[in-house]
């Protein structure tokens, strides 16, 4: 499974790019952008092709979904923790962020997955996860229950090594966005998933 998370703020061309990137192959688009208001949520969506509207998981505005009928909710490790999930439990299909596998292990079973980072130091964010261990630890996974999608500085080059890990999957942001081709190297990391 690959999935691709947005960049923060609108860049241009970025829904054709999502579009492209669908046609291609990618499995689920993680639309976070935490600064943006409803109206420039919604004409985000509407920039995106209807037929992908199953495969798009919101971080933000959770109200769109049923216009859209968008039912993918993600929510941050502190929103899990102050409950905020639990209105959207039932019809929906909710994923969430972990920082560590002892955090990931504990999940119930509500959550189709979680977001473990950072794989590699990260491509956006400089100098996080230079020391990272989060890899290493995978290898302690005890929950049967929810997939593991690993996240953090992933690209072309290693994306195999992630999944060497045993992840069910792995989110792409900093290697997509920050290229000058995000289709091609979307592409790159697609060849580059083992069949499943």
């Amino acid at each position: 499974m690959i999935l691709v998370i947005t960049p923060e703020t609108i860049i241009p061309n970025e829904q054709e790019i999502i579009n492209q990137m669908f046609y291609e192959g990618l499995d689920l688009l993680h639309i976070r952008k935490p600064w943006i208001n409803k109206e420039e949520m919604t004409d985000f969506i509407n920039g995106i092709d209807s037929s992908f509207y199953a495969q798009l998981v919101l971080h933000t505005h959770y109200e769109l979904g049923k216009d859209y009928r968008i039912a993918r909710f993600h929510f941050r490790e502190q929103d899990r923790k102050e409950g905020k999930y639990k209105e959207f439990i039932n019809e929906n299909i909710i994923s969430t962020s972990v920082h560590d596998i002892i955090t990931y292990n504990n999940l119930e079973k509500e959550w189709e997955y979680a977001f473990i980072s950072p794989f590699f130091p990260s491509i956006s964010k400089k100098g996080y996860g230079v020391d990272s261990t989060v890899m290493d630890s995978v290898r302690q996974r005890d929950n049967p229950e929810v997939k593991l999608i690993g996240l953090g500085g992933i690209n072309a080059d290693h994306i195999h090594e992630a999944f060497d890990t045993g992840v069910d999957g792995v989110a792409l942001l900093g290697a997509i966005w920050e290229s000058n081709e995000p289709l091609k190297v979307f592409k790159e990391c697609r060849q580059n998933v083992p069949l499943s």
